[in-house]
């Protein structure tokens, strides 16, 4: 037994000695990137969570992926056409492609991403985002032909997403789910998975057979960080280059003492409460028109919250159809006009200071949450509404609103592509128990429909704009303001540009001399 315990040190040195461990810290070519959680999954076509696809998208590349300021740009495919009636697209794709294990492969791979992508055993929970895509061809072995069923100027955007990739269907087809288990991962992008221990790193190293140059920065390390305020400080310790979030209750302290380093940008995201208009009292309009009135949003997004977002009136994030957010006429009223007229709205309705008008406020556990319900209850004094707060931990707050056990309630979008329909699709009844107010206009409907089937981008712009007016004046949703992301970024980061879709591909980046 003694010489058992002698031997079982001197065998551990040995394994020691032939595994070293792996150097996770920033260096001269190697980046420390902190995502907000773990990775939950390999396969692009079987994730959905935005820590997988940031690794994703450093692996895999489609026809097309998104650059450094988040926009559509040529990728597997150099250019594309598409016809006069917007449902035809036709992609040249790049001669000599190889995956990383040296496998060429050509157009004709790209139809049997998409039958993999919606076959049942995939259970691919992103297949719905590709809907629209009635069929993809390959017209030869150098280019692919997209079939649409409604025209869609933002399918290069789409076609950018990891689960559209090029994926290694010869090695699926070979070792099946096991591919993703393989050292060097087999993959279509800038890098490939050299080595993923759970919950602690992965680390991508340069992909020697993409079809560009190579990736300026060697090797990036992904470490997963839920905690964001130990995120902080170990970007501040020099133990990583970026983070991808940052406590809001630090975002002035950054901005006082590490202003080059935080990075707070607007996002295409909106935060809004939710009212059940299906049933008293918020089956009314004017009572919905009144709350809104009284809420001050600047107050709010620039107090309450106070991280830099901006104030919203309505559903749109500047940027995705114009320029400006769309604001409705009293939105520019002095404090006391909009009072006065939403006393008025709520009269008509039934309610003053002698029948209150009585509901509960619904959210989510979070402080930002409690304080934004907080502030608005107390907006709301000034015209006898007695709002009340209730809140439950996430997963049972969004089934009380999947079963519409609610009054007003916390909601929100963040959209999985820049574009006006992810968020205006979701206010319909087609979109089920995901509809959490309830609305149901059929005008908003079918200029939506028109919207969607205008081949024009200015004129489905404008469209748009409408459907989001529409909406507004009809107030089934109460919007406060568009979402931020926060990060950090080391001084030796360069290519790093802030855009909406908050997309940085590690292969846009580069060390600093």
């Amino acid at each position: 037994m003694r010489c058992l315990a002698l031997l079982f040190p001197l065998l551990l040195l040995i394994s020691c000695a032939s595994h070293p461990a792996v150097d996770t810290a920033p260096g001269p070519e190697q980046i420390v990137r902190l995502s907000d959680s773990e990775i939950k999954g390999l396969d692009p076509q079987k994730v959905s969570d935005l820590s997988s696809l940031r690794v994703a998208a450093d692996q895999f590349e489609g026809l097309t992926r998104l650059g450094a300021r988040g926009e559509p740009e040529p990728g597997l495919a150099e250019d594309w056409k598409v016809s006069p009636d917007g449902l035809t697209w036709t992609f040249a794709v790049r001669k000599n492609l190889q995956f990383s294990d040296g496998t060429a492969f050509d157009a004709t791979l790209f139809p049997a991403l998409l039958q993999r992508l919606r076959a049942p055993e995939t259970a691919a929970a992103t297949k719905v985002l590709f809907g629209n895509i009635v069929a993809i061809k390959a017209l030869d072995g150098n280019s692919v032909s997209v079939t649409l069923a409604a025209p869609d100027p933002y399918l290069p955007a789409l076609l950018a997403h990891p689960a559209m990739a090029a994926i290694p269907l010869h090695r699926i087809d070979k070792v099946g789910n096991r591919w993703t288990s393989e050292r060097p991962m087999v993959t279509s992008g800038p890098y490939r998975l050299a080595e993923w221990k759970l919950n602690d790193h992965a680390r991508l190293t340069r992909n020697p057979e993409w079809h560009e140059e190579a990736a300026a920065i060697a090797t990036v390390i992904w470490k997963p960080m839920d905690d964001s305020l130990s995120a902080m400080r170990l970007f501040l310790s020099n133990g990583a280059d970026i983070a991808a979030d940052y406590p809001a209750s630090r975002h002035q302290w950054l901005q006082e003492n590490h202003p080059a380093a935080a990075h707070s940008v607007p996002y295409l995201g909106s935060y809004y409460f939710a009212f059940n208009t299906r049933v008293p009292p918020f089956d009314d309009r004017r009572i919905r028109a009144a709350l809104s009135m009284a809420v001050e949003r600047e107050w709010i997004a620039g107090k309450v919250i106070g991280i830099g977002n901006i104030p919203a009136w309505g559903l749109l994030p500047p940027g995705l159809a114009g320029p400006g957010s769309a604001r409705p006429d009293w939105a520019d009223w002095p404090r006391e006009k909009r009072l006065r007229k939403a006393r008025a709205l709520l009269s008509k309705a039934g309610y003053g200071p002698k029948n209150p008008l009585r509901f509960e406020i619904r959210f989510n556990s979070s402080a930002e949450h409690r304080r934004v319900a907080v502030a608005m209850a107390a907006m709301w004094k000034p015209l006898a509404v007695e709002a009340s707060l209730f809140n439950s931990e996430a997963a049972l707050h969004f089934a009380a609103l999947r079963r519409h056990e609610f009054a007003l309630s916390r909601s929100g979008w963040i959209a999985d592509l820049p574009t006006p329909e992810n968020f205006l699709l979701v206010h319909q009844p087609a979109n089920g128990d995901g509809n959490y107010s309830g609305y149901d206009n059929p005008d908003y409907d079918r200029i939506l429909a028109r919207a969607i089937a205008e081949p024009d981008p200015s004129r489905r712009q404008i469209l748009m704009r409408s459907a989001e007016a529409l909406l507004i004046e009809d107030m089934p949703i109460l919007p406060l303001y568009f979402y931020v992301t926060r990060s950090l970024v080391a001084k030796r980061i360069a290519g790093w540009e802030d855009n909406i879709s908050n997309v940085h591909p590690s292969r846009t980046l580069r060390i600093k001399p």
